[in-house]
């Protein structure tokens, strides 16, 4: 069998950067659209904008740590890349698409696969009414924001909220509230896969609100409709046995 024709993509860091020039002589390098597969270089933040790029492409991505955690990450090795790559179990995932609506009277859209997620932007708490496939769910909620997250998203700033990590072959989504005043007590929502969640911003001049999708940010929202993008698949690839699934199952053991 014929190696795999590997594109090199590396976050502007010298340490990515100097591992991609590395791989690159070693292994060779083909521009993205000729790729068969996408090797990104970085951190997480680097692998969902590489996602986010690449979308329009066949190729699955693997990852090799170069940042930080590197959740979303292999380990970083120069050698044997052809084997991992050729043994590399596959994880497919649909991220979430946000649509939200502004006071000027704006509309923006993005694809999030970690989350969606509404933040005050302003020095008082925020106040948002939440409904479900357009049944009313609660009337108002007073925090510092709120989140819906996919299961690859769920141990990202859902689980710092305090939101549930959720398996990866799970069809639901989890909605967490940051900071909750009112009701107090509430810690969020699972919701089907499927479900279609807008939020409200009530008293929106006064209380500003902001959305995010995977660091792509709008101001002054007036609302946010987030719902899955099934039709838009992202395929990972990791190491036998270092899967998502198994990453997800051992964060929760730690």
């Amino acid at each position: 069998m014929s190696a795999p024709r590997i594109a090199f993509r590396a976050s502007p860091v010298p340490i990515a950067e100097e591992a991609a020039s590395v791989l690159a002589a070693r292994y060779g390098d083909v521009a993205l659209e000729e790729a068969e597969v996408i090797v990104a270089l970085g951190g997480d933040g680097f692998m969902l904008q590489t996602l986010h790029d690449t979308q329009h492409l066949p190729a699955p991505v693997y990852g090799m740590n170069r940042g930080t955690i590197g959740f979303l990450m292999n380990e970083y090795r120069e050698d044997g890349l052809l084997e991992r790559l050729a043994e590399a179990e596959e994880a497919v995932i649909n991220p979430l698409a946000m649509t939200a609506t502004c006071r000027d009277g704006g509309v923006h859209e993005a694809l999030a696969i970690n989350e969606v997620s509404l933040l005050r932007a302003g020095g008082q708490a925020a106040k948002l009414r939440i409904t479900v496939d357009g049944k009313l769910r609660m009337e108002e909620l007073v925090c510092d924001g709120a989140l819906l997250a996919t299961p690859a998203g769920s141990t990202a700033y859902n689980y710092s909220a305090h939101g549930p990590i959720l398996p990866i072959g799970a069809d639901v989504l989890a909605l967490t509230a940051m900071s909750a005043f009112r009701p107090r007590r509430w810690r969020g929502a699972l919701l089907p896969k499927s479900a279609v969640v807008r939020f409200d911003v009530l008293d929106a001049e006064k209380r500003p609100v902001m959305a995010d999708a995977d660091s792509r940010s709008v101001r002054d929202v007036l609302s946010v409709e987030v719902r899955s993008a099934d039709a838009v698949a992202h395929r990972l690839l990791f190491d036998p046995g270092h899967g998502l699934e198994e990453r997800l199952i051992r964060e929760q053991f730690v």
